[in-house]
């Protein structure tokens, strides 16, 4: 789960999502889709009802919410027609007990997580300001590192032969992330690399050469690029720049150093989610990169339903204004806007939007268009007290997918050599 400060940028408040459900159902390990390793954890949500004083209990909520980045990206994917396969620890305590049957109860498959009675289950308490901004929390999420192990991942290598795309988040120990991204590699798997936070994204490090996609927000990006380029030249933004006093334009040419780093590194698109400026989409080529890097899709059921309703609603020869701009060694980079929303809960806002963008690009969407999904996802995801909503609307997301998708914007395209 990302700050909620980071992420408040993709939504604002005033507008309601129509909630239909997708029925749940097994999934047999030859029906994967995209692979997910990363985390599941129980968060404890307590919101004060006013102002709270140190020192003193306030009065409020506590809720018991099913979280970790992982695992809320593979229950988006699930709830939008994916089949995402997990691979993570639980322990057999309360809290993944609970973690656990809501995951059956949802009809996903249980088989790469490995369950062990010696295993702590991982759990972040977050306490929120009456904004439902996090003003503190403490996270236990060591065994992670301790049970998700280079042998536990290696056993389900055979698992992304049919996978589209492999999902790693930085919750991973540094041996498990190269295992992981080594293994992909072998399958010809394109990877999808989650930071989680400014400290855990550094551990991109190593595997950056067999990243195909990153999700970071600006401070994220920030301590990526300076773990990459092995220099601290970098500076978090809050230090020199207002970011709600800056136009989308002008965020994004004070990131443009940063995300040159990553592409220069070998990564293919990087996805920054920028606060109340929305999305920023890089590419090193023109708009034809967003269209090729995943190979493997499946457009039957709700996938298909979600893939026929977004290509329906937008607009024709979506790329036509770009075709002068669909050239090679250039960076490329795509201004996605945010959303009006009715903002209960900010915690899963990211997860979801990159579940939203996994799931779409799984359908066989390109990815302008799953990033605009993901977006409208994101939205629908705040307007509810859990990570992951319930259950979605096609007809909203399509509708408020094309929204978005229709106000993008060309930031920049320049040579990079």
């Amino acid at each position: 789960m990302k700050s909620s400060s980071n992420i408040r940028g993709i939504l604002q408040p005033n507008t309601a999502v129509h909630p239909v459900m997708l029925s749940g159902r097994q999934l047999e390990h030859r029906d994967t889709e995209a692979v997910i390793i990363g985390g599941m954890v129980l968060d404890i949500h307590a919101t004060p009802s006013i102002h709270a004083n140190p020192g003193t209990t306030t009065p409020g909520k506590v809720y018991y919410v099913q979280g970790g980045v992982a695992r809320n990206v593979a229950e988006c994917m699930s709830k939008l027609g994916a089949k995402p396969y997990m691979i993570s620890a639980l322990g057999f305590d309360m809290a993944g007990n609970l973690l656990l049957e809501q995951w059956k109860t949802a009809g996903l498959s249980t088989e790469g997580i490995l369950k062990n009675k010696d295993i702590e289950t991982p759990v972040v308490c977050n306490i929120f300001d009456v904004n439902g901004e996090v003003a503190a929390g403490v996270a236990s999420v060591e065994a992670l590192e301790k049970y998700l192990t280079p042998d536990w991942i290696l056993r389900y290598k055979s698992t992304l032969l049919s996978a589209p795309v492999l999902m790693v988040d930085a919750n991973l120990s540094g041996p498990s992330l190269e295992t992981s991204c080594k293994m992909a590699a072998d399958t010809g798997c394109p990877v999808w690399f989650e930071p989680v936070s400014v400290t855990k994204s550094r551990r991109i490090s190593s595997i950056a050469k067999y990243v195909t996609f990153a999700s970071p927000n600006e401070d994220e990006l920030i301590a990526l690029a300076n773990a990459l380029s092995g220099s601290d030249e970098f500076r978090p933004l809050k230090e020199n720049h207002k970011k709600d006093d800056l136009s989308a334009g002008s965020l994004f040419q004070i990131l443009k150093p940063a995300v040159l780093v990553l592409l220069e590194k070998g990564i293919k698109v990087v996805l920054v989610t920028v606060g109340s400026n929305g999305v920023f989409l890089c590419s090193k080529g023109g708009p034809s990169c967003f269209k090729t890097l995943v190979a493997k899709t499946n457009r039957s059921g709700f996938s298909g339903q979600l893939y026929k309703a977004v290509v329906q609603n937008f607009p024709p020869n979506c790329y036509s204004g770009f075709s002068e701009l669909d050239r090679s060694n250039r960076l490329f980079a795509v201004h996605l806007p945010s959303l009006p929303a009715s903002v209960v809960r900010l915690t899963g806002a990211g997860d979801c939007l990159v579940g939203g963008t996994l799931a779409s690009i799984c359908a066989g969407l390109d990815i302008m268009q799953s990033v605009s999904v993901g977006i409208a996802v994101a939205k629908a995801a705040v307007e509810v007290e859990a990570n992951v909503p319930s259950s979605f609307s096609l007809a909203a997301i399509a509708d408020d997918a094309k929204s978005v998708f229709c106000h993008a914007k060309v930031l920049f395209h320049q040579s990079m050599l």
